[in-house]
């Protein structure tokens, strides 16, 4: 029987890409004055391809970025300081975030989150969806000394909510790091497709909308 749900966040919850977009934007306005003479285009695709689906720490994109632009009147720590304090204003969650969770919540499942990460960006991005109080439990990488798809970050988790693997299903949107990862200790796996990377995973079923989630968790349970 499933006891537990358990999400990626970047990807799968958050649409980190158009919140990325949206704040890079602002970010290009607030900082007019030392970053004019940069086209503010050429900046904003400048920071995504630098931070690799986020896969790159903030603090080593925006040392590239005032080195490759040559900026002189901010520093990457102003660049960084801005992004810690006001990304959390700019993010945008999957259609049926809200209400998925809220279904899944009310049928009496445990939720989690395990994200790799800085702890501080991640809890913000959590903070920004107002979602937080789902959760029974939230894992980020850089407090946990441990990283997806290494199978002690997902075991934690499962001790955490105290059920077993086959009890639990996890959703994310990375073939590797996600699906591979959990599937790995015997969780059920759940892909949330993502053509980015380019080939499908092995998960045992594949949603396109956060909305298709609840009725796959009842089929489990029917099923048991």
């Amino acid at each position: 029987m499933i006891k537990a749900i358990l999400f990626d966040l970047d990807g799968t919850l958050l649409d980190r890409e158009t919140s990325l977009k949206q704040f890079i934007s602002t970010q290009y306005d607030r900082f007019d004055f030392a970053l004019h003479g940069i086209p503010k285009d050429n900046y904003i695709s400048r920071f995504i391809e630098l931070d690799y689906r986020g896969y790159v720490w903030k603090d080593k994109v925006y040392q590239s970025l005032v080195s490759e632009f040559s900026i002189e009147k901010l520093s990457w720590q102003d660049l960084l300081r801005d992004y810690e304090h006001q990304f959390i204003f700019y993010c945008v969650p999957f259609p049926h975030l809200q209400t998925t969770l809220e279904t899944l919540k009310q049928a009496g499942y445990l939720l989690g989150i395990i994200t790799n990460g800085r702890e501080k960006f991640q809890q913000n991005s959590i903070q920004g969806l107002g979602i937080e109080n789902y959760f029974e439990a939230i894992l980020i990488s850089e407090s946990e000394g441990v990283r997806k798809p290494e199978a002690e970050i997902f075991s934690r988790a499962l001790r955490k909510l105290g059920v077993k693997a086959e009890q639990s299903v996890f959703v994310g949107d990375h073939p590797k790091v996600d699906v591979l990862g959990a599937k790995n200790i015997g969780m059920k796996t759940v892909w949330k497709r993502d053509s980015y990377w380019g080939y499908s995973a092995e998960a045992d079923e594949i949603i396109e909308d956060l909305s298709m989630l609840p009725a796959i968790i009842q089929s489990y349970t029917k099923q048991r």
